[in-house]
């Protein structure tokens, strides 16, 4: 247990960079692992997730190395070229890891085991196992497909066509990674774009994958297998999710301006800058540019008056990880902010949807929650804070809320923030050099 309490501040300033893409960092190993030859990756997130993603890979016989600077080296198998391990694969918190690794091993001719830690293991599999089934895998879990679970990789695994009930990357992209080494075309159809940072990794691989957009909003995602791909540079951006925490900090604090450099802006990410810039927040975007086909930029946020906004449910794949810190900042704002489509909140590391209304009640907020929305009543910049907030084993719960902390008139305080190293390693101690008062509380 790590409690942290997060301490009001008079402003935030200075620039500062984030650590990398969480998504991106664990595509890139993942991808360099089925690539023939040395895959070079700068700016990986060396977070416990995408650490847990890196030891898998090695037990499945791909050589993952940090070198000195950074610098993390894959030599890889080959598409189909991965051995069968001689141990659990303990992916600790990490849904991410569990739900593209069982892509992969779907069509890989053995037999694999996944765990992960109290919260992984209550997380829904089951939308992931039923197309990776059809494609001839065979798995073996718990009630509800939850881990601990038997993956049994298909010997002749066949292409699919499969439309996606419920706007999801992650089950996009273990299809995907499934297709990799299934003849012929695997098509995925999904209802509304969601992130597209797979298909922008395998391009850059050179698999070949093709985007059609549909009547109505959806996408058809088609990639051809059984590619020979070779190694290949990657530079990761920085993780638009870890930077959504210090910059609605600086725009809930009055008198702050930050810059955080080097932020991924993906067009299927942005949906937290669509809401603010909805909200009247002043943020700006400088010296964008384009890294291995992804796009980055230098964000500024500056504190100014916030207002309610509704927030429509098709813009949550765009966002799906950042609604906690959204609400956090529309506790500041003037004005009801009301949110649908949230029902995914419902199946992260915690129920987030709950963690975040009560928690934002226990400040002095009101709120209003049902199945899939939540209302947040703002306070024109007066929130109560003075609260003691359990994190659930949640790390984005545990930031938005020392978030909170920094502009409330009383302290939060996290009852274990070590959590936060899954995705954001060094989170308090970046935010403190901004200028917040993040320090762990020795109360007994």
């Amino acid at each position: 247990m790590t409690p942290l309490i997060s301490r009001p501040v008079a402003g935030l300033a200075g620039e500062a960079a984030v650590p990398g893409d969480k998504s991106i960092s664990h595509r890139s190993l993942m991808v360099g692992a089925l690539a023939v030859g040395e895959t070079t990756v700068r700016g990986l997130l060396e977070g416990d997730d995408v650490l847990r993603t890196g030891a898998a890979l090695r037990a499945l016989g791909a050589e993952v190395a940090r070198e000195e600077g950074g610098v993390w080296r894959i030599r890889g198998r080959g598409v189909g070229g991965l051995s069968e391990p001689a141990s659990v694969l303990d992916l600790g918190n990490s849904g991410t890891a569990a739900r593209l690794l069982a892509g992969i091993l779907a069509t890989h001719p053995f037999t694999s085991f996944l765990t992960g830690d109290a919260s992984l293991n209550r997380r829904p599999m089951s939308r992931v196992t039923r197309p990776l089934s059809q494609m001839g895998a065979r798995f073996v879990s718990r009630e509800g497909g939850r881990l601990p679970m038997a993956v049994i990789g298909a010997a002749e695994p066949v292409p699919i066509t499969f439309e996606l009930p419920v706007a999801s990357a992650q089950v996009k992209s273990a299809i995907l990674l499934a297709g990799l080494n299934t003849p012929g075309v695997t098509r995925v159809i999904e209802p509304q774009p969601t992130r597209d940072h797979s298909e922008i990794m395998l391009r850059h691989f050179g698999v070949t994958v093709a985007v059609e957009e549909l009547a109505g909003g959806g996408r058809a995602i088609s990639l051809t297998g059984e590619a020979e791909i070779s190694g290949r540079s990657i530079q990761v951006p920085g993780d638009p999710s870890s930077a959504a925490f210090p910059l609605v900090a600086a725009l809930i604090v009055p008198g702050s301006r930050i810059t955080i450099r080097g932020v991924g802006v993906n067009r299927l990410r942005a949906g937290l800058y669509e809401c603010l810039a909805e909200m009247g927040a002043r943020l700006s975007f400088a010296n964008r540019r384009e890294e291995g086909g992804e796009a980055v930029a230098d964000i500024v946020a500056e504190a100014g008056p916030l207002r309610g906004i509704e927030v429509p449910p098709e813009r949550a794949p765009r966002m799906i990880d950042e609604y906690p810190v959204l609400a956090v900042a529309a506790a500041f704002a003037q004005g009801t902010t009301r949110m649908t489509g949230l029902a995914e909140l419902r199946v992260k590391e915690s129920d987030r949807l709950a963690a975040t209304a009560q928690s934002l009640a226990a400040c002095g907020v009101e709120v209003e929650e049902g199945e899939d929305w939540l209302v947040v009543k703002g306070r024109e910049g007066e929130v109560a804070g003075g609260a003691d907030i359990a994190s659930r084993m949640d790390h984005r719960i545990a930031m938005s809320f020392l978030v909170l902390g920094t502009a409330a008139r009383r302290p939060v305080r996290i009852d274990d923030a070590s959590f936060i190293d899954t995705s954001f390693p060094g989170f308090a101690r970046l935010m403190n050099a901004l200028g917040a008062d993040i320090a762990e509380d020795r109360r007994p």
